[in-house]
């Protein structure tokens, strides 16, 4: 939900700010007052083409924000954070900015973070859908119509279900395109790779085995000096070790000595030399395993093995790091790999049958997921279709009616995956399934059924998407985290048809946020927020712009007596008594 709309120097409002209300917020003005520059800010902030020319005049950059209150699992925080705004959500809030400059190039900011202009767009197309005249050529598009579509029907399973078994049988057509249509490459790959395994094989590295050799190889280049240090060492602490005659007492056992020196002290009711005994009993164990340590080590250093046979083996494994490495670990899984390719590459005639026999069956599975996929679309076609129809019926624009065709590319007669056709059932699915799908508008009665888009005026197609967004509200039944911004709406219409329109608009607006550009009083009368658009002449030489005379735009929020005369301005051009009791009348009546 849009929470706040800030701009600044944007064409001729040099300042404005809006808080929209949750329900419906209606913008009026005269025509020409500016209107245009409260979509211009919502496209700017939502990735929009950014014109200098759209810079107020005197100002060096135009500026615009959105606040947009949003739950920590909409999908606009979910692509702020892929595009590494982690911090995106500042207390529910999302903030998009977007700075023009007179020259050089715009700046695009959420929350805080500069990021592509992009970004913004694949944000903000979960905030905020804009329906106006700019705006309506998306819906013309096949890919959107098919996304309303599916959005009504509600068929999020199928469509999983269908992207799995498609994604499957790609995998394995592009599996057999190498096999079948690369085979001098492959033969080339896979004899390399035969080759690289045996080697590896010849050599079987083990992980780790290079660095406990290096770390050998050292001991026995070292082996004189680790000798004579061991050997004092063992001296020092236990001459009985090295020389069973010797007679010289080691640190052992002078600290063997010195606690029975200890122990022979009797001083009654004073443990003191007791517990100093104690812990000389603790330093002489400390000491006797180190000796025990040093002596294996003397053992060991005399199997340590040939230096040359070590080199030689240090030598052979560097080859395999050097060539697949870094690391021997790496090298033992690449082999390892290598060896489930080299079974892919080696396309013999069993095999390649069988990957085919496993592809038509994919083919087959693919299918049969397009086709439940399919029959829900169409069921939920004729249904989309009837009921935008009555709503167009209530919109004052009875007499036209919208079509959804929904035309797979294959039939139950059509190719069979399972009799061998399964190239030709790959032919007609995609990644969206198997229809071709298309949303035909009839604007009147006798006329013929054209492309939507290409049959229908600004004001008709904003009317057409207020019913569809009206029809998939209630089909969903739950407040959407959406704004929805309707602009020439209200094109041709009047009267009665007028007042429906504005109660269509606020029933919308029970689930979603409506803001909605009219100039009719009928309409705007259903909003619980109304803002004016109004211009007029910037005083000469004020404190905040010396010499900047001219003509400003300002937008404010009117309620209580001041709505009532905007109601009236807009129903007769005046605030006469009677003009003035028609607006107190109308704004009473748009209650439901």
């Amino acid at each position: 939900m849009l929470e706040e709309l800030e701009i600044r120097d944007l064409g001729p409002i040099h300042h404005a700010r809006i808080a929209p209300a949750r329900g419906m917020t209606a913008i009026t003005g005269e025509t020409g007052a500016g209107k245009s520059m409260l979509l211009s800010a919502i496209r700017l902030i939502s990735g929009g083409p950014a014109q200098s020319r759209r810079v107020g005049p005197g100002a060096q950059e135009a500026w615009a924000q959105g606040v947009f209150a949003v739950a920590e699992d909409n999908p606009a925080v979910i692509q702020a954070k892929d595009a590494g705004v982690d911090a995106a959500v500042d207390e529910g809030e999302l903030y998009l900015s977007r700075t023009v400059p007179v020259a050089g190039r715009s700046r695009s900011v959420l929350s805080g973070h500069t990021v592509p202009r992009s970004v913004l767009q694949h944000v903000s197309e979960h905030l905020v859908t804009i329906h106006g005249q700019a705006d309506q050529l998306r819906i013309a598009s096949a890919a959107r119509q098919r996304e309303v579509l599916d959005a009504y029907a509600g068929d999020d399973a199928l469509l999983e279900a269908y992207g799995k078994a498609w994604n499957e049988l790609k995998a394995m057509d592009d599996r057999l395109d190498a096999l079948e249509h690369q085979q001098a490459d492959v033969r080339q790959r896979a004899d390399y790779l035969r080759e690289s395994i045996e080697r590896i094989n010849q050599v079987d590295p083990q992980p780790g085995e290079d660095e406990d050799l290096k770390a050998k190889r050292s001991r026995i280049e070292n082996a004189a000096s680790i000798q004579q240090g061991v050997n004092g060492a063992i001296a020092a602490l236990d001459a009985s070790q090295l020389d069973s005659d010797g007679d010289s007492n080691g640190a052992t056992d002078l600290v063997r000595h010195a606690a029975q020196s200890l122990r022979a002290i009797r001083v009654d009711g004073d443990d003191t030399y007791e517990k100093l005994a104690q812990r000389l009993d603790s330093i002489e164990a400390d000491l006797s395993d180190v000796v025990f340590t040093l002596s294996r080590q003397t053992d060991d250093d005399d199997d340590e093995g040939d230096l040359d046979a070590i080199n030689t083996r240090i030598h052979d494994l560097g080859e395999l790091t050097r060539r697949w490495g870094p690391g021997l670990a790496d090298v033992i899984a690449w082999r390892d790999k290598a060896a489930f390719e080299v079974e892919d590459l080696d396309a013999s005639p069993e095999k390649l049958e069988q990957l085919r026999a496993d592809r038509d069956h994919l083919a087959a599975k693919a299918l049969d997921a397009a086709r439940e996929l399919s029959a829900a679309r169409v069921k939920a076609a004729g249904e989309l279709g009837e009921r935008v129809t009555a709503e167009l019926a209530e919109l004052a624009m009875g007499g036209s009616r919208l079509e959804v065709r929904v035309v797979p590319r294959v039939t139950e007669s059509g190719p069979d995956a399972g009799d061998g056709a399964g190239a030709d059932v790959a032919r007609v699915l995609d990644a969206h399934g198997m229809d071709d799908i298309m949303f035909a508008f009839t604007p009147f009665p006798g006329s013929e059924p054209l492309p939507m888009g290409s049959s229908a005026s600004g004001g008709e197609l904003s009317r057409l998407m207020l019913a569809l967004e009206l029809t998939i509200a209630e089909r969903r039944g739950e407040a959407a985290d959406m704004t929805f911004i309707f602009d020439e709406v209200d094109a041709g219409v009047g009267g009665k048809a007028a007042a429906e329109l504005g109660r269509r608009l606020a029933k919308l607006a029970r689930s979603s946020q409506v803001l909605v550009v009219t100039h009719l009083a009928q309409v705007a009368s259903w909003a619980q927020e109304q803002y004016v658009v109004s211009k007029g002449p910037t005083a000469p030489d004020t404190p905040d712009e010396p010499g900047a005379a001219g003509v400003t735009t300002t937008v404010t929020r009117v309620d209580g007596e001041d709505r009532v005369r905007e109601i009236a301005r807009m129903l007769s051009g005046s605030e006469s008594g009677t003009s003035l009791d028609h607006a107190r009348e109308l704004l009473a009546a748009s209650v439901e």
